[in-house]
């Protein structure tokens, strides 16, 4: 038997917060049922631990992600739902192994590093002394300096003089001594940039000319200005490792390093190139029985950074689709429209695999009654936009005043509001004009935090309001799907000024999604 007080707290932490609402401004048994499987029945929490923590990160191109699209069939075969992989190109494949960097000289201690994804291993470890990119007079003088990196380590990246974030100073320092040390940083960040721009060499040409002239291996460091955050995006070298060092544990070696104090480091790196591979969209789909060439859309990127498991980008996004699609096949089987799910690869790399999706299937885009796009963090969907088009307010409008008021009232509607540019999939259709829309969240800090960092784990989600979305989601799906009229595309033909550039908005353009990593890079 278990003790009282054990049960009483996993009965806390595995039990959904919701109880059967007690707002629907109608008598609809269909959304009852969509609140009772949403909010009571829930299996947000198991799904999403199994892709979180089991499956792990879905670099595209990579096993990771291939083993989740298949995770992701297998589990809506089971629930009844017909689903497949869909090719839309290839990609280079990638696996990572361990990464394992140690200060051994003048001290020793393990750091916190991670291999950046597309760099190679080392082959065994690796020992060598850490350098600098130093202070020159300009790209003659930094091409003398280049042989010393032979055999050696190298620091490419502005070591920050304090890793406590500015809130931390805002807080706690006198106002004198937080502006001192703003003006000192942005000092040594301009001192840095001048640092590099005196090589003579771009961003994308630096580290190549340090591989060449010898390196071991290359340190970066981006810090995402919280605490023990990096952000983790992708290496710029194809011969040697570069490695992602810890804000802390990069402003130690750099320190050592620049007072002369002999900082050796051990790397051992493990990673393995697969050649070109197939990459894939994961579709899911329930047969509308009256209207099945016109189209309901569940859009979540599948695709994450591997820095960490990608939790709120976007695993948040995929399992709030799944949940939705499982809860609409169990209580809403027949649908009137055809219901789609797609769960897209390379939305990383330029929204390549939704773009992809949109350019093969003009059926889908054209028969479009609405998508519902998902992707940016664990809070509950607050704001919806409608992209510019001028009668869709009034269908969210009438779908949002029969859904229950605990989860509408956090909603605000943009209308008609401006077409998206290209920050998530729904982009991929808003540019040929068909109704896509973005559910957009609260923040959670998910910019500083969780985006392309490593920390974007499953201890960061928030179920509460991820069960709020999943409900959220089937609910305009099944409304979407039953509504007597389609949703027009007619939209307003002039925006307001684009407030960060001035420049008036237009609708988005469709271009020709990349379908292989040498062609995204030409």
């Amino acid at each position: 038997m278990k003790p009282i007080a054990l049960t009483l707290l996993t009965a806390v932490l595995v039990a959904p917060a919701a109880v059967e609402a007690q707002t629907f401004a109608v008598d609809d048994p269909v959304l009852e049922a969509i609140w009772r499987e949403g909010m009571v029945e829930s299996q947000f929490r198991p799904l999403a631990q199994t892709l979180l923590d089991s499956i792990g990160p879905r670099l595209t191109g990579t096993p990771g992600q291939e083993a989740a699209a298949d995770w992701v069939v297998a589990k809506y075969t089971e629930w009844g739902i017909d689903a497949r992989n869909e090719q839309y190109g290839t990609w280079t494949g990638w696996d990572r192994g361990i990464t394992h960097v140690d200060l051994i000289e003048p001290r020793v201690r393990t750091l916190e590093a991670i291999n950046l994804a597309w760099s190679p291993g080392t082959d065994g470890p690796v020992e060598g002394d850490v350098v600098v990119i130093p202070v020159t007079s300009g790209p003659d003088a930094f091409q003398d300096w280049l042989p010393q990196v032979d055999g050696k380590f190298v620091m490419s990246s502005f070591p920050q003089p304090t890793c406590r974030p500015d809130e931390n100073w805002e807080e706690w320092a006198t106002p004198e001594t937080y502006a001192d040390m703003i003006s000192d940083r942005e000092m040594a960040e301009e001192a840095w940039e001048a640092r590099l721009d005196a090589t003579g060499l771009s961003s994308r040409e630096l580290p190549v000319a340090l591989e060449n002239a010898g390196a071991v291996g290359i340190l970066t460091s981006r810090w995402s200005n919280g605490w023990g955050v990096n952000k983790i995006f992708n290496a710029r070298t194809s011969q040697v490792p570069t490695v992602d060092i810890g804000c802390e544990d990069y402003g130690l070696v750099y320190r050592l390093a620049a007072n002369g104090q002999g900082p050796k480091l051990r790397m051992d790196v493990d990673a393995e190139f697969l050649g070109e591979v197939p990459v894939f969209n994961t579709i899911g789909e329930i047969r509308g029985t009256e209207l099945p060439n016109e189209y309901v859309v569940l859009s979540a990127h599948f695709d994450s950074w591997d820095g960490a498991s990608g939790a709120t980008d976007n695993g948040t996004g995929t399992v709030t689709m799944m949940e939705a699609m499982r809860i609409l096949k169990e209580v809403y089987p027949s649908p009137k429209r055809t219901i789609l799910v797609g769960h897209w690869s390379g939305e990383e790399q330029g929204l390549n695999g939704s773009r992809a999706f949109a350019a093969d299937h003009p059926e889908v885009v054209s028969g479009l009654q609405a998508l519902f796009n998902q992707d940016n963090g664990t809070g509950r969907v607050v704001r919806i936009s409608m992209q510019g088009l001028t009668e869709a307010g009034a269908h969210f409008a009438d779908w949002l005043s029969v859904i229950p008021t605990e989860i509408t009232q956090h909603i605000e509607l943009i209308v008609p509001g401006t077409p998206g540019g290209g920050g998530s999939d729904y982009a991929s259709f808003v540019c040929y004009g068909a109704p896509a829309f973005s559910l957009s969240s609260l923040s959670w800090d998910y910019g500083t935090y969780t985006w392309h960092t490593n920390r974007d784990s499953f201890d960061k989600l928030v179920f509460d309001d991820l069960r709020n979305n999943a409900t959220l989601t089937a609910m305009l799906a099944y409304l979407a799907s039953e509504d007597p009229e389609r949703l027009s595309r007619e939209r307003r033909t002039v925006f307001p000024e684009n407030r960060r550039t001035g420049e008036p908005t237009t609708w988005p353009a469709c271009s020709e999604p990349a379908r292989s990593q040498a062609e995204s890079l030409r």
